[in-house]
C-alpha cells in the first residue's frame, strides 16, 4: 500500500490546508467538518463561510480512526465541527465482532429472539440458514414479573431474583446486557429496577434497556433492537472515545434517520447510526438535487465495497422496519436498500462457468488489482481496461493506475469464459449494473413508484461511470452528477441538521382519537427531547418538533407513517388522518378502502437543531462551447466497439458548457463516463446534467 498511500494523501486541487482559527478573533467563521468512512477511501469535506475543500486518503480498515486523524491532520485543521459518518458499529454487526451480549426478560420469553416471526426471508429455500442470535441461549435470563397491556403490574419483580440475575450474570462473563420486559413500553419501573442494580455491579457491563432505545410494542422487533444496541455498544463506545480527544468534545455522529447526535447520546444507542454513512450520502444528494431544482430523485451511491440506492419522491423516505445483516432493527432509518456490487466487488467466473461479480470486495487493502497489490479483477479494474478509467488522471493524477497488470489478468479470465478481453470487461460492468438495476427496482416499481418520473444522482467514487447506462435501462430520463460526487456523503454528513427520534406506543382509535389527548401525549414527548437536547448544550431557541403518527387499519399487522396535522382541523381528528393514511396505502399498495377504521399505533417525534446550509451562488450561464476544458482524448470501449472518446477537465467545466458522448469528465474524486447518445450542460449550481440526445 505504500506507492497507493504516497500517491492520494497529497491534497486535492480544490483543497487548501486551513489556517488556525483558535484565536478569541470575534470574526472567527464558522468551520463544520464533515467525515465518511468508506470501504476503500476515507473523505473529508469541510465547509467554511460557504466553501467547500475536499480531501481523500485511503481508509484504514484494522482501525477506522488512525484514518480519520491522518486525514484531518492532512487538511490542517484545528479547530472546527467535526460530523462523522461511521461504519464502526455496521462492521461489528456484520462481521459478528461486538460484545459477548445477554438478555434480561419477562419469564417465558427467554427465547423471543429464536422464535422471531413466522414470515420466511427466503420462502422455497429449504435449507435456509437463520442468522445466530447475537445473545445465545446460556445468556438469555427470564425473571418473574409481568405487566399487563394496561401498563399495571400483575406480578411484582422481586429483590432476590434481581440479585439472583446478577450473580449469574456476572459468573457469564457477559460484556454487556440488553433488557426488554414484555410490555415496559407502557411501564418502565420493572426495567429501571434492573438497571440500576446492574450499574452498581463491581465491574457494570455495557446496559441497554429497550424504554430508552425503542419504547413500542411487538416483543421481537423491540427486543431484537435492544439486543443490537447492546452487542456493539462496548465497541462503538471505546472508538467515540479515541476521537473524542483529538477532534474534541463537540463531534457528532450521523444517524441511520439522517440528522446527527452527539458522540455521548451515539454510545448510548449506537444501533442509531448502523447506516450512518450511507444516509449522509442520501442526505447530500437531496440537498443538492433540491437546490438545483429537481426534489424527486433516486441516489445511487456506489463506493469502493457496496451500492446504496434510495428513493426520495421529494421527501427523504424514512423506515422503522429495516434487517441488517439478518437482525430487526425498529429505530428510525432513511430507507436505503444495498446490494454487494461497488468498485472493489471482485469478478471471477463460478463452478458454471457463469461470470459472478461481488458480494466479495477487494476493499482498500489489497484493494482492486490496478492499485499494484491485489491480484483479484475487481469493478475498477474493468473500468480501466475500458478506457473509462485514465490511468495517469486518478485521483488527480496522484496515482498512475497499473495497466499492464490489469490487462494481463484480463486476458487470464477472458480465457476462462472464452470470450476476448474487452468482452469480459463489459460483461463484468453489464453484471454489476444488473445487481444495481434490480435495487432500484425494488425500491421504485416494486413499492408503487415509476422510476421515469425521477431524476438519478449518482455519487461515490465509482458512481457517475455507471449511471448513464442504469438511466437507459431503466427508462429514467436525466442524471444529475453533483460537482464533488466522491464525497458528497462526507458533504451530506457536515450539513446534517441534529436531530434525536422519540417514539410511544399508544393504540388509539375511534372515540380514544381525540386531538386534545393526542397533543398532551406529543407535548410530554416534546418536553423530554427539549431536556435531553438541552443536556447536551443545544440552544432551546433553534428546537423544532415536527410531529408523526403510524397509522394501520384496524387488526392490521403492519403500519405506515403520516404526517399529524398540527393546524386546527375543522373536520374530525380520525378522518384527517385516515385521509391521509388511504392515500399512503394507496401509493404503497395500489388499494384503499374508507369504509375500514384506522387506528394510530405509536406517536413519533422528530426534534431538529437545524445547522446553516451552504447556499451555492447560481452562476451565470457561458457559452456552450466547451473547449476550454478539453484535456486530450483517448480510446474508451462501448457496447459499440472502441471509440475516441474527448476528455474533459471537471474543474474548467462552467455554466452553459455543454459536452456530447462519448466522452470522459474527470475530477479528483470521480469520473463521470458519458456514453454515445448523451449529452448534457453544466447547471447554475455547477451540477452535470446529462440526458438522451
Amino acid at each position: 500500500m505504500d506507492r497507493l498511500t504516497h500517491g492520494i494523501n497529497l491534497l486535492s486541487e480544490a483543497y487548501r490546508p486551513m489556517p488556525d482559527n483558535s484565536s478569541p478573533d470575534t470574526n472567527v467563521l464558522r468551520r463544520v467538518v464533515g467525515i465518511d468512512v468508506g470501504g476503500t477511501f476515507t473523505d473529508i469535506a469541510v465547509l467554511e463561510d460557504g466553501r467547500l475543500y475536499v480531501h481523500k486518503l485511503p481508509s484504514t480498515s484494522e482501525d477506522p480512526s488512525r484514518g480519520i486523524l491522518q486525514g484531518v491532520k492532512e487538511t490542517g485543521v484545528t479547530s472546527a465541527e467535526f460530523v462523522h459518518g461511521s461504519t464502526v458499529a455496521t462492521n461489528a454487526l456484520l462481521e459478528g465482532k461486538g460484545a459477548r451480549t445477554a438478555l434480561v426478560t419477562t419469564m417465558g420469553f427467554e427465547d423471543v429472539l429464536e422464535i422471531g416471526r413466522q414470515s420466511r426471508a427466503e420462502l422455497y429455500n429449504l435449507e435456509m440458514d437463520r442468522v445466530p442470535a447475537l445473545a445465545p441461549w446460556e445468556l438469555r435470563f427470564g425473571l418473574p414479573e409481568r405487566v399487563d397491556h394496561t401498563g399495571v403490574i400483575v406480578e411484582d419483580l422481586t429483590p432476590e431474583s434481581i440479585q439472583t440475575m446478577i450473580r449469574l450474570i456476572d459468573e457469564s462473563g457477559a460484556e454487556a446486557v440488553a433488557i426488554s420486559f414484555l410490555f415496559s413500553f407502557l411501564n418502565t419501573a420493572h426495567e429501571e429496577m434492573v438497571l440500576e442494580a446492574l450499574k452498581k455491579m463491581k465491574n457494570p457491563p455495557y446496559i441497554s434497556a429497550s424504554f430508552r432505545v425503542m419504547p413500542e410494542f411487538r416483543e421481537y422487533e423491540r427486543a431484537s433492537t435492544v439486543v443490537v444496541n447492546a452487542y456493539v455498544g462496548q465497541v462503538m463506545s471505546q472508538y467515540l472515545g479515541e476521537l473524542e480527544g483529538p477532534l474534541g468534545k463537540g463531534l457528532r455522529i450521523m444517524q441511520s434517520s439522517g440528522g446527527s447526535i452527539t458522540a455521548r447520546l451515539a454510545a448510548e444507542q449506537p444501533v442509531r447510526t448502523i447506516l450512518s454513512g450511507p444516509a449522509g450520502g442520501v442526505v447530500g444528494a437531496f440537498y443538492v438535487a433540491t437546490q438545483a431544482g429537481y426534489p424527486d430523485i433516486i441516489t445511487v451511491d456506489m463506493g469502493g465495497t457496496s451500492t446504496d440506492v434510495s428513493l426520495c419522491p421529494g421527501v427523504i423516505k424514512e423506515t422503522t422496519s429495516a434487517n441488517v445483516g439478518g437482525y430487526p432493527i425498529g429505530v428510525p432509518m432513511i430507507d436505503i436498500h444495498t446490494v454487494g456490487a461497488g468498485g472493489g466487488s471482485i469478478a471471477r467466473v463460478d463452478t458454471g462457468g457463469a461470470l459472478v461479480v461481488g458480494p466479495e470486495s477487494a476493499g482498500a487493502d489489497p484493494g482492486p488489482a490496478c492499485y499494484g497489490t491485489g491480484d483479484q479483477l475487481t469493478v475498477t479494474d474493468a473500468n480501466l481496461h475500458l478506457g473509462r478509467l485514465i490511468a495517469d488522471r486518478f485521483l488527480g493524477g496522484r496515482i498512475t493506475l497499473d495497466q499492464g497488470r490489469v490487462d494481463g489478468l484480463m486476458q487470464k479470465l477472458a480465457n476462462q469464459i472464452e470470450a476476448d478481453a474487452n468482452q469480459t470487461a463489459l460483461g463484468i460492468n453489464r453484471v454489476v449494473n444488473a445487481n444495481m438495476e434490480r435495487a432500484i427496482r425494488t425500491i421504485s416499481l416494486e413499492r408503487g413508484y415509476d422510476p421515469r418520473l425521477f431524476t438519478l444522482v449518482p455519487f461515490g467514487g465509482a458512481g457517475p461511470m455507471h449511471a448513464c447506462e442504469l438511466a437507459q435501462e431503466l427508462g429514467i430520463p436525466r442524471v444529475l452528477v453533483p460537482a464533488h460526487p466522491g464525497i458528497l456523503s462526507a458533504l451530506g454528513v457536515a450539513i446534517a441538521d441534529i436531530v434525536t427520534d422519540h417514539s410511544r406506543t399508544v393504540m388509539l382509535r375511534g372515540t380514544d382519537l381525540d386531538r386534545a389527548r393526542v397533543d398532551e401525549e406529543f407535548q410530554g414527548m416534546e418536553g423530554d427531547a427539549r431536556v435531553q437536547m438541552a443536556a447536551e448544550g443545544l440552544p432551546a431557541d433553534k428546537m423544532t418538533a415536527r410531529r408523526f403518527l403510524d397509522v394501520r387499519y384496524v387488526g392490521q399487522s403492519f403500519e405506515l407513517t403520516v404526517e399529524y396535522p398540527n393546524r386546527p382541523v375543522r373536520t374530525e381528528l380520525t378522518k384527517v388522518i385516515g385521509d391521509a393514511f388511504y392515500k399512503a396505502h394507496l401509493r404503497r399498495f395500489g388499494y384503499a378502502d374508507r369504509n375500514e377504521p384506522v387506528e394510530v399505533v405509536n406517536l413519533r417525534l422528530k426534534m431538529d437543531v437545524a445547522m446553516e446550509k451552504p447556499q451555492v451562488k447560481r452562476q451565470s450561464a457561458g457559452r456552450p462551447d466547451s473547449s476550454a476544458a478539453l484535456i486530450g482524448e483517448a480510446e474508451v470501449v462501448f457496447q459499440q466497439g472502441p471509440l475516441m472518446s474527448p476528455l474533459y477537465q471537471r474543474d474548467d467545466l462552467v455554466c452553459g458548457n455543454q459536452i456530447s458522448g462519448p466522452s470522459l469528465v474527470i475530477q479528483m474524486d470521480a469520473t463521470t463516463v458519458v456514453p454515445p447518445g448523451w449529452g448534457g450542460a453544466v447547471d447554475p449550481f455547477g451540477n452535470l446534467l446529462l440526458e438522451p440526445e
